[in-house]
């Protein structure tokens, strides 16, 4: 049984792979097995998996790779994201990627899909589009037609109809996984100290490029560890981040809020593996149904998706509220207009709760970060004196 040390370690280096070895070698096992990439922020994993395929999140290069045919594809006012991706794109990284799925994020996604469809980059390109109707025989309704062309996708490629016992069983895996990365945040809620923000991002970020059942081995072992002491608590403010559900923020900027003095008790880094909140039916004789009606019912918030009969700023303090956040940071990417739109009446709800804030944007090859820990550092100290 390997250490938590090692555990971590061998996170650190899944999760920033950008030639998906682990996913690579696990289609060569089997030649109905499939490879579909998807962007951030949320797809359901669920039904690529019962169709024999894993899904693999296509997060961005971050400061691991060079962009230099990337830069050429898009104008400079828009975020760092689709540049990376197209340089992966046009590199060998996402070769062996039977196909590609395009959450409806944004004007960029939706134009990065046209790029991949325009470049034959795998046997299929999908722009996943959602609901923004929240009614289940309107935008439910709708969310299961989008679910069935992508199992259509998938057959054209591997000959592979999944089955209602298949859905079930991939959505009970999925519904394990979440429970365990919930109950890793709720750990870090008690006891931060424990694991670090960054090491929890490890942990998210790796299980986007493995089997969930490897992921769910992995996080298993991680809660099991938990349970005993590590570490020493300090004098931290806690932070909620929001603002960062699309482009990841470099490492050094996440290490930085916490060696400021914060606790990121929660976040929006790796959404999509969080975006369903408690579990699904697996038990049901209409999975695309229950996959749905999840959507519907029990997705979170974010600025990527229109929820107006569910206020995101309401949601956000009650996050915060929940998690006994002193504070939020909003971080976004630099021109990610659903964050940075969004902004100012998340700011609102903040002031209305009394719950102090600060904001920056990053973007995800940033190399300096001191002003942002200095930015931290002070609002840290400015809540400790007079909040």
């Amino acid at each position: 049984m390997k250490s938590l040390e090692q555990l971590l370690a061998e996170c650190e280096e899944a999760a920033f792979d950008l030639q998906f070895k682990r996913a690579k070698r696990w289609k060569a096992e089997d030649e109905t097995r499939v490879i579909v990439g998807y962007l951030p922020t949320y797809i359901p994993r669920e039904i690529i998996h019962a169709a024999n395929g894993i899904a693999v999140g296509i997060m961005g290069t971050g400061d691991r790779k060079q962009i230099i045919k990337g830069d050429a594809y898009y104008q400079s006012y828009i975020c760092h994201l689709p540049r990376g991706i197209i340089e992966m794109a046009l590199d060998t990284n996402l070769e062996g990627f039977d196909g590609f799925l395009f959450p409806a994020i944004c004007d960029c996604v939706r134009n990065l899909s046209g790029m991949f469809k325009l470049s034959n980059k795998g046997k299929f390109q999908r722009y996943f589009d959602y609901p923004q109707n929240f009614s289940a025989h309107i935008g439910g309704k709708f969310y299961i037609q989008e679910l069935e062309k992508v199992l259509e996708d998938i057959f054209n490629v591997n000959g592979v109809r999944v089955t209602t016992e298949s859905l079930n069983h991939s959505i009970g895996l999925y519904n394990t996984n979440r429970q365990l990365i919930e109950a890793i945040y709720d750990i870090r809620e008690a006891s931060p100290w424990k694991l670090s923000a960054v090491e929890t991002y490890y942990l998210l970020r790796a299980g986007l490029g493995m089997p969930v059942e490897e992921h769910n081995e992995i996080l298993e072992q991680v809660v099991g560890y938990l349970q005993n002491e590590r570490g020493e608590p300090m004098d931290n403010t806690r932070v909620v981040v929001s603002g960062s559900f699309c482009e990841q923020p470099p490492i050094g900027l996440i290490k930085s809020i916490e060696l400021a003095g914060c606790y990121i008790v929660d976040d929006d880094f790796m959404l999509g593996s969080r975006f369903i909140i408690g579990d699904i039916d697996h038990h049901t004789d209409n999975p695309l149904s229950a996959l749905s009606e999840a959507y519907i019912h029990q997705s979170t918030f974010s600025s990527a998706y229109y929820d107006v009969g569910n206020p995101k700023g309401k949601r956000l303090v009650a996050l915060a509220q929940r998690r006994m956040a002193d504070g939020i940071i909003f971080c976004a990417a630099s021109f990610c207009d659903p964050a940075l739109l969004d902004r100012p009446e998340l700011q609102k709800e903040a002031d209305a709760a009394g719950l102090p804030h600060i904001n920056f944007q990053f973007h995800e090859n940033t190399g300096q970060f001191k002003i942002i820990k200095e930015q931290a550092g002070t609002f840290s100290d400015s809540i400790k004196l007079w909040a």
